[in-house]
């Protein structure tokens, strides 16, 4: 028989839900934003290109995705509306157009994948008569090249001929004869073509010489002289000479300087203007003053 009461039972310890300490630590740690984006992108990516570096570890792998890609590259860049045919030169006139187009050196038809153009417009400004060049491939496969010509202003004559030059002084081109350009001012003398800027202000200035304006000379690469006709000539300073032909102008318009028998106007110094007579002015010039002119012989 068993007995009518049960037995005791022993009460088992119970379970404390609190975690240990090293799982505390790790739950924190796991809760940290760093790690938690390490492990849900980081390892994910650094799987992947593990993955990717060991495919192409291989080289007749690498090879082959190379040649797909090279050949999709080629593909795109030989269709039709990728083509150059033509060459269109703009701006300039039919003689520059024809050097322009020999200084392209290109091979149309191309692709314009494989036109080089600022290597093409460096060789088309190397051309002394071209200022700046614009390329750019159009609709329809032209090649548009806008070039902006130098426009001569000035001859200059120095030993070795007569050159065209610009405002700025540049070459624009050779010249055979002077008489092939009389429209335009000459200027001559070692370093006038720097000093082109300041000889256009001159000619400018000059206002009722023009006339009779010849031409200047640059002097020691410093100076100017203007030189009119019936050989006369106007020593200008340094230092503003703009102002000193104007000074001239207004004493010549008041005294009719310029119309006397000078050979030269020297204005280098401001504060004492110097005239030279011609011989035939000089010894009149001395007769009125009773020198006797007539040399005699001892």
């Amino acid at each position: 028989m068993q007995p009518l009461t049960a037995p005791r039972r022993t009460a088992s310890p119970r379970r404390d839900p609190a975690p240990s300490r090293w799982a505390y630590r790790m739950q924190r740690v796991m809760l940290t934003p760093y790690l938690r984006r390490l492990l849900r992108v980081g390892l994910p990516t650094l799987v992947v290109l593990s993955a990717c570096g060991l495919y192409l570890a291989n080289e007749d792998r690498r090879a082959a995705i190379t040649g797909v890609f090279s050949d999709l590259r080629e593909k795109f860049e030989s269709r039709p509306e990728f083509r150059v045919s033509l060459a269109s030169i703009e701006g300039c006139s039919a003689e520059l157009a024809e050097a322009v187009r020999a200084r392209l050196d290109l091979n149309l038809p191309q692709s314009s994948f494989d036109l080089d153009l600022e290597a093409a417009r460096a060789r088309i400004e190397e051309l002394d008569a071209v200022k700046s060049a614009e390329l750019r491939v159009r609709s329809g496969g032209v090649l548009q090249v806008l070039v902006t010509e130098r426009q001569p202003v000035a001859v200059w004559r120095t030993e070795a001929g007569l050159t065209l030059v610009d405002d700025t002084g540049h070459r624009v081109a050779g010249l055979h004869a002077r008489t092939d350009r009389p429209d335009l001012p000459l200027i001559a003398g070692e370093g006038a073509d720097a000093a082109t800027t300041e000889a256009l202000a001159l000619m400018a200035a000059a206002g009722p010489l023009t006339p009779r304006l010849r031409g200047l000379v640059r002097m020691g690469e410093r100076r100017w002289d203007l030189v009119l006709d019936r050989d006369q000539r106007i020593l200008l300073p340094s230092d503003n000479p703009v102002r000193a032909l104007e000074r001239l102008l207004a004493l010549d318009h008041a005294q009719d300087i310029l119309a006397r028998d000078l050979m030269a106007i020297d204005l280098r110094n401001d504060a004492r203007p110097t005239l030279r007579l011609t011989p035939f002015a000089l010894n009149d010039l001395r007769r009125s003053q009773g020198i006797d002119t007539v040399e005699t012989d001892l």
